[in-house]
């Protein structure tokens, strides 16, 4: 086993103070464009983790199907009828 940090840790609780210093800094914060990609990859990091433990809401292979039904249905339309 590697010794990186599990899976269910976020962003946030790996490294607390810069969500103490993001919250300090108040509008200033929010203008940084370092501490907006910061928000971002912590989001997207966390929906990864959340995705690999299965807590994802419609699975993948029915948002699959439900666009190869619309553009079978489109095709339909545009070419049979």
């Amino acid at each position: 086993m590697s010794s990186e940090t599990p899976e269910t840790d976020t962003a946030a609780e790996r490294r607390p103070h810069e969500r103490e210093q993001a919250g300090r800094s108040g509008l200033l914060s929010s203008l940084d464009p370092m501490a907006a990609y910061e928000r971002r990859t912590a989001r997207i990091r966390e929906e990864i983790a959340r995705n690999r433990r299965g807590e994802y809401k419609v699975p993948t292979w029915v948002l699959a199907l439900a666009l190869a039904g619309v553009i079978g249905l489109w095709i339909v339309v545009l070419f049979v009828l």
